[in-house]
């Protein structure tokens, strides 16, 4: 039987001209039978509402019989400190216009201190945060009086982060609150869930499943999804910035009262950007939005967007998650969505309403993107979505747990594993691990105990866990959280004796970390040679040979495996060719005459020779990340073996290797030792395993960014941690920080995993096809080779020309074959 609705909420649904949804209903009804819940629902489908009906209905009178309750009722926890703000707008409504006595109020970093020290005394009813402020609140000493009475949290966009090591700090305070305040009921929202068993067992205490309700919205009007398509001329080759899509999408723009413009890089937004004021004839007002801009300008355009007075946005990632705008008609995707679930997400911007089709047109930069983007809308046709699988629990997440509930107070360890265990992202965590994580707290470890300033915790006769002294609970508040500001680390001339001298500009220090000494890569045009990385500086001379690193710029959304099994099916589907424009469909057949098609289940690798080297180019659907990395083993292993490699370049679909030695037998390059031997070289020789530890050092609290009235630079933080970390590889190789930064390395920063599989396929099913010449589906990588430190889009005119050439010879067929495609 399904619960009542107060009649205050109905009045106010009715009022409106709006029905209370099943799923709303049905969330309402969770709650009053005591259970946990997560929400599965379309973008418009009123999922927040739903989140805090249940709220609601607490403080109507004619359900509580005017004893509403007192003291923190409920918390909201959300990805984004914008997200918290926008529905603290929306939920103040509904309270006003009902006459409900909820004060709601939120708290993030930039909430005012007295505020802040005022909410812990006396807290609102509903209190909107994000998981790094909800930690800091549970480090207080009183935040078990001021948790005692919570009834409900609610976390909204779930699928954003709860797979992450965000995630995994949210997941420990889940444990904290629930030791607290037993009777809390946890509630989870997404539009995206792939796999909604899995995120139920993450929310459940002790992994309980049936604890958990699942609550499937209704469903609204299917998105209508379309590909555009050049005019007049044909789908690009290569490139990724789609300008040739310039002049349509400006007329899109112009026949739309609003349009919002998704771009995968922030410098592809400001790309996109620039070229549609450049045919903006019109002057029409298009703004931008992306996470580099100030908080006054990303203010700034979300409010010109909230009053309607933009007919355009061109936006990263950082509007994925939903600021509620009504009023979008149309949502733009400028390349490959990369996986459905994000490209679902970005559709849901468009009228953000249930009953209303959301309108989505999808931009393919080259051929791969079509194919990509066709994968991508025939998936969101069907209602599939896609994710990240959760991973065990980060040992320097809950090293920085441990210390806050010491703030807030001693703690027995048996008592506090128990309340940890309870979480399913530390199930895992048995009595070793525990005691090597307290040990880390209390003392840095055993290579640092003789140092003071490492010392934060001290055990007492009776077990008992306690500050070392009251300092250190300030000192953890300065520094706790999870965000770790991507450095730029300086490219500088070699000057002799180590010293840095005539600066080439900057590079990410994600692509840094990857290189050792030796080294060499494309950057400003020049082939260079890495000498040193020291501080936060490339010592570099010039090479001697070409490049054989690529470098690229930005960080990159990983291609999901769902999305890479869709083109690798559609590659091997003939039928299905038909409904592909006439020059993608002349592509796959030239390259299933002169070669093969990379199915499901397979690894193909082509040979041949081109402009006077041996080229392999692998298909691997992997991910840029993945391939990436293989390059880096695979120009290690063809050294080892004398096949001299000149260098390689990836991109999310192949990895394409040249040398001066043709690869006669690629499997001994693929054999799964390379992830044994080449790969803990490559890591420990480069910087990335030094780049990781920076990381987990700074979540872990063994070194600090912050102290009262100062700052560190990232100068002084990485100088710390190297030091420390060279202590440690030589003193206490088992230590608890360096495993922590081993399973980022292979996980977050190689994408082990999928090589792992890659190899595995490679292992059951390797075809090997040698050539004469380039082969079409090669094209879109080969015509990246020595352009990849350009910015993407940029170099997209050149690219053309280029293409050109080299597509000619791939597509090239005798008389006779013409005759047979015919």
């Amino acid at each position: 039987m399904q619960s009542a609705v107060p009649s205050e909420i109905a009045d106010w649904f009715a009022s409106r001209g709006w029905r209370i949804r099943r799923h709303q209903r049905d969330m309402l009804h969770a709650s009053d039978e005591g259970r946990h819940s997560l929400l599965v629902a379309d973008t418009g489908a009123g999922k927040t509402l739903a989140g805090f009906l249940p709220t609601l209905a607490a403080f109507a009178p004619s359900r509580n019989g005017g004893n509403a309750p007192e003291g923190l009722h409920t918390l909201y926890v959300s990805p984004l400190k914008a997200l918290a703000h926008d529905v603290q707008r929306n939920l103040l409504t509904p309270v006003d216009e009902m006459s409900l006595p909820i004060t709601v109020e939120t708290r993030s970093g930039d909430t005012p201190s007295d505020r802040k020290k005022r909410q812990r005394t006396k807290p609102p009813n509903i209190l909107l945060t994000t998981p790094e402020s909800l930690s800091l609140l549970l480090s207080y000493p009183d935040s078990a009086e001021m948790f005692a009475g919570l009834k409900r949290i609610v976390i909204d966009e779930v699928h954003a982060f709860a797979t992450g090591k965000r995630g995994d700090l949210l997941a420990l305070a889940l444990s904290r609150l629930q030791a607290l305040a037993p009777d809390l009921q946890r509630a989870a929202l997404s539009a995206t869930v792939a796999n909604p068993e899995a995120f139920r067992e993450w929310l459940a205490p002790w992994g309980d499943i049936d604890s958990v309700a699942l609550v499937n919205g209704e469903e609204g009007a299917p998105a209508e999804v379309e590909i555009l398509l050049p005019e007049e001329q044909r789908v690009p080759w290569g490139g990724h910035a789609a300008t040739w899509a310039i002049p349509q999408l400006y007329e899109e723009i112009r026949q739309n009262r609003t349009t919002l413009v998704f771009t995968n890089t922030r410098f592809l937004a400001e790309y996109i950007f620039q070229h549609l004021w450049d045919v903006n004839e019109d002057t029409l007002p298009i703004g931008i939005h992306h996470g580099s801009l100030s908080k006054e300008a990303r203010r700034k355009v979300e409010g010109a967007m909230a009053r309607g007075e933009l007919r355009a946005l061109v936006a990263t990632a950082s509007l994925d998650l939903g600021v509620d705008w009504g009023d979008i008609d149309l949502v733009v995707q400028m390349g490959a969505p990369k996986g459905s679930s994000r490209l679902l997400q970005r559709i849901g911007r468009a009228n953000h309403r249930l009953d209303q089709p959301s309108r989505a047109l999808l931009v393919p930069g080259n051929r791969f993107e079509f194919l990509e983007a066709t994968a991508a809308k025939e998936a969101v046709d069907e209602g599939q979505r896609d994710g990240e699988d959760f991973r065990p629990g980060g040992l320097d997440v809950l090293a920085q747990h441990v210390m806050a509930c010491a703030c807030a107070g001693p703690f027995q360890e048996e008592a506090l594993l128990g309340e940890i265990r309870s979480s399913l992202s530390y199930a895992w965590v048995d009595e070793e691990i525990w005691h090597r994580v307290l040990t880390f707290v209390a003392t840095g470890g055993y290579s640092l105990k003789a140092y003071d300033k490492f010392k934060r915790i001290v055990r007492d006769k009776d077990g008992v866990w306690r500050l070392t002294h009251p300092d250190q609970a300030a000192r953890h508040r300065l520094n706790a959280g999870i965000i770790i500001d991507s450095e730029m680390l300086e490219v500088r001339i070699n000057s002799g004796r180590g010293r840095g001298g005539r600066s080439l500009g900057k590079i990410e220090e994600r692509f840094a970390a990857s290189l050792s000494p030796g080294d060499t890569f494309a950057f400003a045009g020049m082939s260079l040679e890495v000498v040193k990385l020291q501080d936060m500086e490339v010592l570099v001379k010039a090479a001697t040979s070409n490049a054989m690193i690529p470098s690229y710029g930005g960080q990159r959304m990983p291609l999901t495996t769902h999305l890479a099994e869709r083109v690798r099916t559609m590659l091997v589907d003939r039928p299905g060719w038909a409904r592909f424009p006439d020059d993608v469909r002349e592509w796959l057949e030239v390259q299933d005459w002169r070669s093969q098609m990379p199915g499901p289940g397979q690894l193909l690798v082509e040979s041949f020779p081109h402009a006077k080297r041996h080229y392999s180019v692998y298909y691997t659907f992997e991910g840029w990340n993945a391939n990436q990395s293989l390059g880096m083993l695979i120009t290690r292993r063809m050294e080892d073996r004398g096949l001299l490699p000149g260098g390689f370049v990836a991109n999310d679909y192949s990895l394409a290797v040249w040398g001066l030695k043709p690869v006669e037998d690629p499997a001994p390059l693929l054999s799964p030792d390379i992830l044994q031997d080449e790969f803990m070289e490559w890591v420990q020789n480069s910087h990335l395993l030094r780049r990781a530890f920076r990381e987990v050092a700074v979540i872990g609290g063994l070194v600090e960014r912050q102290h009262p009235g100062k700052r560190k630079t990232g100068k002084q933080v990485t100088f710390s941690t190297d030091l420390i970390y060279d202590v440690l590889r030589k003193y206490e190789p088992d230590h608890v920080l360096l495993e922590a930064a081993w399973a980022d390395a292979r996980e977050r920063m190689t994408d082990v995993g999928r090589l792992g599989d890659l190899l595995d396929r490679s292992a059951r099913e390797l075809v090997h096809v040698e050539l004469d010449r380039v082969s079409p589906l090669a094209v879109p990588v080969m015509v990246m080779i020595g352009r990849e430190a350009t910015p993407q889009g940029a170099v997209d005119d050149e690219l053309l020309l280029e293409a050109e050439d080299l597509a000619s010879a791939a597509m090239r067929v005798s008389a006779l074959d013409e005759d047979f495609l015919e």
